[in-house]
């Protein structure tokens, strides 16, 4: 149980857009695996992807669901991320506000009562084709 309010607590301040209330869940080593990216390894480099993010895109999570082991060391989300796209991002399509749904999927590994390790997955063609 501990772990799902965990979970659902980091995601309640990535809602809230509370970028210091998410690094608050994680280990000082977090690991951030995200998807088409590279591994990040630390507090500080979550925080610089978080600011990259929030300057490219505006998102809500929805309909959350956390799945977490017997044992509280690993858990899942599911959910749909609801977003706008504020500004180009690298070398994707060009930002025009534009507004999408893509279901995504998070794993985690928990040390501690905190988040050791965040892997995030989506469809990045799907994502693509809702910008375009």
């Amino acid at each position: 149980m501990e772990t799902a309010k965990l979970i659902r607590s980091y995601y309640d301040a990535f809602n809230a857009g509370d970028s210091d209330a998410m690094l608050d869940h994680l280990t000082d080593d977090v690991i951030h695996d995200v998807n088409q990216g590279e591994r990040r390894v630390g507090r500080e480099k979550f925080r610089a992807f978080n600011a990259r993010m929030t300057h490219h895109y505006k998102e809500t999570l929805t309909e959350i669901t956390v799945l977490v082991s017997k044992d509280g060391t690993r858990a899942a989300a599911e959910f749909n991320v609801n977003g706008e796209y504020l500004n180009t991002d690298s070398e994707l399509p060009p930002a025009q506000g534009q507004k999408y749904v893509l279901p995504a999927g998070t794993f985690f590994a928990i040390r501690d009562g905190k988040i050791a390790r965040v892997t995030t997955y989506y469809n990045l063609t799907d994502w693509i084709a809702q910008v375009a």
